[in-house]
């Protein structure tokens, strides 16, 4: 189990810090397996290095800050067990399954744009020879979506959607007013914060690039309000 200053940064004998795992992940992808097992106080780490993109370490003597833009890819189980809700041996209560996904606070949960729950996969589905959409064609579409991007955001040393700010998001960002009334709908019925708001709209901009559309549609925002599962199902904030 890594401690909060294996993250952030490590000490090789001397008074000075070393990058730790989020700085060596920078420009790549820092993967956390069974994220609840982490200790709180160490995924709490994270929270300004996901905002900021850099790592701030100060000392009496010194403040050193270093590269953090990495992407965070963690999984779960959503209790204990690994079987709740669908648990034919009731091993795992509400009580259990809350304890332990309260291990991720809200705040934290707010920086991940994506969640994804994963729903058991039957024998039946497991058996099918039915073949999916080819890998190629998902990175040919990736690649136009990107190269979308990079022209957009050309004048703004910004390379994708993600690394946008709140200027950015109002710019590239307008809804129609349906699009708008689906967000706030989902504001108000899932409680989401503002941190998670300007989330949805990045999340839906990258939807549309995926499609080839110049405008966020109401499909595109309710597409990204999917991926936001997590916020405030389980969770006592």
């Amino acid at each position: 189990m890594f401690k909060f200053y294996h993250l952030l940064y490590k000490f090789t004998g001397g008074s000075y810090p070393q990058p730790g795992e989020i700085s060596l992940a920078h420009n790549g992808v820092l993967f956390l397996d069974e994220m609840p097992e982490f200790k709180r106080t160490v995924l709490e780490v994270m929270r300004q290095p996901l905002e900021d993109r850099e790592v701030t370490i100060s000392r009496a003597r010194f403040t050193v800050n270093y590269p953090a833009s990495f992407m965070l890819i963690a999984s779960m189980n959503p209790s204990p067990s690994g079987f709740f809700p669908d648990d034919p041996g009731n091993t795992s209560s509400v009580y259990e399954m809350q304890r332990y996904m309260n291990k991720l606070s809200g705040p934290l949960l707010d920086r991940i744009d994506i969640h994804i729950e994963v729903q058991k996969v039957e024998f039946e589905q497991l058996a099918e020879k039915r073949k999916g959409e080819k890998s190629s064609d998902i990175r040919d579409r990736v690649l136009k979506a990107r190269s979308i991007q990079n022209e957009r955001y050309k004048d703004l040393n910004i390379s994708y959607n993600a690394q946008i700010g709140p200027k950015e998001i109002e710019a590239f960002c307008s809804l129609d007013e349906t699009s708008l009334n689906l967000i706030k709908m989902a504001m108000e019925k899932l409680n989401l914060s503002a941190r998670a708001y300007d989330r949805i709209l990045k999340v839906a901009r990258t939807a549309a690039d995926l499609e080839g559309s110049e405008q966020i549609l109401s499909h595109h925002i309710s597409e990204a309000i999917q991926y936001r599962s997590l916020d405030r199902e389980f969770w006592n904030v």
